[in-house]
């Protein structure tokens, strides 16, 4: 095998990435996407707001099932199940992930999509709960948002593997547990919040009281030196010092550690790379960006030139063998 290409987040953007996939060379074979010389390593985060959801993770899945594709778990498969599992009795809630209309809005076009499938929606949910949450092989490192090395240490005590059980998702929506802690960094990353009173209006339609920080500073003075999102910070707050609590907030991977590959971040523009060691694949490929992979072929320094991406098309709208036989 000549080595991985690394996806980044589908987001339902399920034609757009069959054209990813063919531009790089992998042809659909019985149903599966395969390469005679290379893998897919998805970094989650199939479902939700895209046009064709069912279709991505149908072609993730078969690829992933059929030995020709691994995959992390997202934050937003983590949500999906969270939505549906019932809270456990005596608790003062119906769900893990309470239908507030913040998340009902996240997840209104995945459930759309299944309405008409909910045996294969059930049989989708299941396959979540069997993604790992991180991946450590043939000298790489991929996780959907931050890699926080103490807690995947403590994920490991429990799950080797990085794939959770029932009881661990359950504990996993309660704060003041570590499966809470271990969940929200792997697959949402760090976040710091905003003075009282602001707000960021976000990219992807939502307004936040925080913004996402990375986790690769050595020594992080102010906001503006971790923080990475699109969405600019209200006022002057690049130059607002981290106070010592902020600052214990912040995961950090350094130069020397193996290559990393995340999604999450909402980046735009022309893809490029924080660090020689780690790469972002997430270029809001719903909000019409760019679809990317990062095409590793044993580098121990990573390389831009080693991007491929496919612009997305506003409706998504090719169809496929796949998709029409995935309908009938």
């Amino acid at each position: 095998m000549a080595g991985y290409d690394l996806i980044g987040d589908v987001h339902g953007c399920g034609a757009t990435l069959v054209a990813l996939l063919e531009k790089l060379g992998y042809r659909e074979q019985g149903g599966v996407y395969q390469h005679p010389q290379r893998k897919v390593i998805f970094l989650g985060d199939l479902i939700d707001r895209g046009p064709r959801i069912r279709l991505a993770v149908t072609v993730a899945r078969r690829m992933v099932e059929a030995g020709e594709a691994y995959i992390v778990m997202g934050n937003h498969e983590h949500n999906a199940l969270a939505y549906t599992h019932p809270a456990p009795p005596g608790s003062a809630k119906r769900w893990l992930r309470e239908h507030t209309p913040r998340h009902n809005r996240i997840m209104e076009d995945t459930l759309a999509q299944y309405q008409d499938y909910t045996n294969e929606w059930d049989d989708t949910l299941a396959w979540f709960k069997t993604l790992p949450l991180f991946l450590e092989m043939d000298g790489i490192r991929v996780v959907h948002a931050c890699w926080d090395e103490a807690l995947i240490n403590q994920l490991k005590k429990r799950f080797p593997d990085g794939r959770i059980d029932n009881s661990f998702l359950i504990e996993s929506t309660d704060t003041s547990t570590q499966a809470y802690q271990i969940i929200d960094r792997l697959t949402r990353g760090a976040n710091i919040p905003l003075p009282r009173g602001m707000t960021i209006q976000s990219g992807d339609g939502y307004t936040r009281q925080s913004f996402r920080a990375h986790f690769w500073a050595a020594h992080p003075e102010q906001w503006g030196d971790v923080v990475f999102q699109p969405d600019n910070l209200p006022g002057d707050l690049e130059t607002r010092p981290l106070s010592p609590h902020e600052r214990q907030r912040l995961s950090y991977y350094g130069p020397q550690e193996p290559p990393l590959f995340i999604g999450h971040y909402w980046c735009e523009g022309i893809p490029a790379l924080p660090t020689q060691n780690i790469a972002c694949l997430d270029y809001s490929a719903v909000k019409y960006g760019r679809l990317v992979a990062y095409r590793w072929s044993g580098e121990t320094k990573l390389s831009a030139d080693n991007f491929e991406w496919v612009q997305v098309v506003e409706e998504d709208c090719a169809c496929t063998d796949l998709d029409r036989n995935d309908s009938d």
